[in-house]
């Protein structure tokens, strides 16, 4: 068979080799590549490699992407609002700051503008917190969100009743010392002016006071839901529970007397005389000498009051009273078994034993009626005052001269380490052995070398005390006030009046001394000094509640108190004190122990309330201790109550509170109602 050409197989011409010469031999310039060497392996390793592709689920895809949103929608309703609120909280707090300063001018044109711009950054922060607010219904942190709302309507509501304070008291701004914008002409003025003038304008007052008192109670009613107690005790290096109790308890107590003062002033025309004059009968209660209503009633003075100007007209010695009176109404026991003295003879009470209810209107009910025998008539009211008062106002005043008796001053004097006022007046008051009289004739067949000026004292002092302060000067004026209405809520002072609408103001401003109705958890300390001797002036009383709840909500408490004397005896102001203690709790309450007492009398009801009490004597520079351990008649709730009123005539005990893991500590300086939330 022929072959054709294209059966033939082709032999090709090999191609020269790159790396060679053109005579065949190797090129210097080329470098040659060996086929089993590791270079040649990895020049044949691609230089793309593919990469790993990462893939989700539907579901997981569902999730991170609702996680995104959560973020997003967190950014959005609550961390740019945050960062907006917080902004212009800053800016209210700054402004707060101008505003607390500008209220110590006592400028009202300038309080105007402050509160006004407060006001306004208030607004602004309130248009900021309604993006947040929602956040309140979160568990946990939502509380405090609803506490920072409470607190912003309490603001808003308190700034609006200082604008209308400002409003009203603005015509009588000079006559009360405050700068006004236009002069009313009192800046030269004396106390005794600037009353008649203010007194003049009550009526027009009275009117606008519903206006603010609504306003605070309002802010109040805010305030009333915020529990400090959910916050720490410190945070970032800074006091933050304390604080925020101690603004709380301040505020109340300013929206009590806003609330209680209309009652006041509807009874200011019969107290200051306007529409006639009143006579009033002046108790010198010698609180050094704690007796139940305050102290002592050492002296006495009848004071006239006729269109607010006030007039003494006799001051005499409580001895010299009681010499003229002869006693027809029992004596408790506690009072013949430890004074005994006069009871040895008689188990009748005297006149100057007779504030020993501790409730001032029923004492001053049986005084008043057994006063009328000896001659004391036509009294419209009684006024009960202490030592204190007399510090308070010479505190302002500054020393006085009394004609006859020398100078008087709160300065310290280093024989009583106590003021020299105080230290002048147990000198005068200290008689230095019994009084003796015939019970008979009633005439004293004994009196010791002081008895004389103890009943000329109290009246001159008084008369100069009073004199002078109605002649200070406007810059005096905010002082002054500042030292009555201390006085008043502290107890230093004490109103009982004849006239049952008056009386319904003085006890509705709390400075009657009535022992309270309360419904809840009560407490009311009562010491009774029956030595004579001064010691109070230097024991200090430390009183310490324990409060047990069990799940059924019984409830256990232990009261203890601790009375110090850390002076040494001298004989005079400062010994033995045999001392009777009343302490009035729950009615139905059910004692479990008491201890620390020399004598312990039977329970028993008083003033709808149920009664422990003993006997016990502090030596100086000692300490005793009593507690009381019982059983409440009821069952506690989360919100107790606890309502504990002061002794008149006391200064500031200390009082701690345990109650759980919590414990509260405060000094006592008026009576203080307490919510206990579980």
């Amino acid at each position: 068979m022929n072959a054709t050409a294209g059966d033939i197989p082709q032999i090709k011409t090999a191609e020269p080799d790159q790396s060679q010469g053109p005579s065949g031999e190797e090129s210097i310039l080329i470098p040659k590549i060996k086929p089993n060497s590791q270079e040649n392996t990895l020049a044949q390793i691609p230089t793309n490699k593919p990469k790993a592709k990462f893939s989700l689920n539907p579901k997981a895809k569902k999730i991170l992407l609702g996680v995104g949103i959560g973020v997003l929608v967190l950014l959005v309703l609550i961390i740019i609002p945050g960062f907006l609120v917080f902004g212009k909280a800053k800016a209210l707090y700054k402004q707060s700051k101008i505003l607390a300063e500008a209220a110590k001018t006592q400028n009202i044109p300038t309080l105007k503008s402050e509160i006004g711009k407060t006001r306004t950054s208030l607004t602004s922060l309130g248009s900021a917190f309604k993006f947040i607010s929602w956040t309140k219904f979160i568990p946990f942190a939502g509380a405090y969100v609803g506490d920072a709302e409470h607190a912003l309507k309490a603001y808003g509501y308190g700034l609006e009743a200082a604008e209308v304070t400002l409003t009203v008291i603005e015509p009588y701004a000079d006559v009360l010392g405050i700068t006004a914008g236009s002069s009313t002409g009192g800046g030269e003025k004396t106390t005794q002016e600037r009353i008649d003038f203010v007194v003049q304008a009550i009526p027009t007052i009275i009117p606008r006071l519903d206006e603010v008192t609504d306003k605070v109670n309002k802010a109040k009613a805010e305030i009333d839901q915020i529990n400090p107690n959910r916050y720490p005790v410190r945070l970032a290096g800074r006091e933050v529970r304390e604080p925020m109790k101690k603004g709380i308890d301040l505020f109340n107590r300013g929206a009590v007397l806003v609330s209680q003062s209309k009652p006041l002033l509807e009874a200011s025309p019969y107290l200051l005389g306007l529409d006639e004059t009143r006579q009033y009968l002046v108790l010198f209660q010698n609180d050094k000498e704690l007796r139940p209503t305050g102290g002592f009633m050492t002296a006495y003075a009848i004071m006239k009051v006729d269109k607010a100007k006030f007039e003494p007209v006799a001051s005499n010695d409580i001895y010299n009273l009681d010499a003229q009176y002869k006693p027809r109404t029992k004596a408790p026991d506690p009072i013949v078994k430890y004074i005994k003295g006069p009871y040895i003879l008689s188990k009748n009470l005297r006149l100057r034993d007779m504030n020993w209810s501790p409730d001032f209107s029923q004492s001053m009910q049986l005084f008043l009626d057994e006063a009328k025998v000896v001659g004391i008539k036509g009294i419209d009211g009684v006024i009960g005052v202490d030592t204190q008062l007399l510090v308070n106002l010479l505190d302002v005043i500054g020393p006085i001269g009394v004609p006859g008796f020398g100078n008087f001053s709160t300065k310290i004097e280093p024989k009583c380490n106590c003021p020299q006022v105080i230290y002048e007046l147990e000198s005068f008051a200290d008689t230095e052995g019994p009084i003796v009289w015939d019970p008979v004739s009633g005439k004293i067949v004994y009196a010791p070398a002081n008895m004389d000026n103890r009943k000329k004292i109290i009246g001159p002092l008084m008369n100069s005390i009073l004199a002078n302060a109605m002649g200070q000067p406007k810059d005096k004026l905010s002082a002054l006030a500042d030292a009555v209405l201390k006085s008043f809520t502290e107890k230093h002072v004490l109103f009982y009046l004849t006239d049952a609408k008056a009386q319904a103001g003085v006890e509705a401003f709390g400075i009657a001394g009535r022992v309270k109705d309360y419904a809840g958890d009560y407490l009311f300390i009562n010491d009774a000094n029956l030595g004579g001797r001064k010691s109070n002036l230097y024991v200090t009383q430390e009183v310490e509640q324990d409060i047990v709840v069990d799940k059924d909500g019984s409830t256990e408490k232990t009261v203890t108190i601790t009375y110090k004397n850390p002076e040494k005896y001298d004989g005079w102001l400062n010994s033995v004190l045999p001392n009777w203690v009343r302490i009035y709790v729950p009615k139905g309450s059910t004692l479990m122990a008491a201890e620390g007492l020399e004598d312990k009398a039977e329970p028993y009801n008083e003033f709808g309330k149920t009664v422990f009490a003993g006997f016990f004597q502090l030596r100086p520079e000692g300490v005793s201790k009593v507690t009381f351990k019982y059983k409440l008649p009821f069952q506690a709730n989360k919100d107790y109550k606890l309502y504990i009123q002061k002794q008149p005539g006391t200064d500031k005990p200390l009082y701690v509170i345990k109650f759980g893991k919590r414990t509260e500590e405060f000094f006592l300086k008026t009576d203080k109602e307490l919510r206990l939330n579980f």
